[in-house]
């Protein structure tokens, strides 16, 4: 893969992020938040953007979402696949991590 194929690709990844967070935000501004990572002051930027806002905003070179698991732990609890069957209670333990992680930063 070349470098425009990159870029290509980090816009279309930017353009659908934006409108799923919109449209995430739009529909269920709680949901969205918690899903998204995003404070308030974001969702109110995202829920007013015009399409040509939107498609401008994407069309940059920097992808705008980011890996929000940035902790060994979390990793390890979403990599896990024990023997014994506990996959979904690692899931589980690591999402709790996350919305933990996602009220403090808001």
């Amino acid at each position: 893969m070349n470098a425009d194929q990159i870029l290509q690709e980090i816009r279309e990844v930017n353009l659908s992020y934006l409108m799923l967070a919109q449209n995430l935000v739009r529909s269920d501004r709680e949901q969205a938040l918690f899903r998204l990572g995003i404070s308030e002051d974001t969702a109110n930027l995202l829920a007013a953007l015009s399409p040509a806002q939107v498609l401008k905003i994407a069309s940059g070179n920097t992808l705008l979402c980011r890996m929000r698991i940035d902790d060994d732990l979390v990793w390890s609890l979403l990599t896990n696949h024990s023997k014994e069957g506990n996959d979904s209670v690692s899931r589980l333990h690591a999402s709790i991590l996350m919305a933990g992680r996602h009220q403090e930063a808001a």
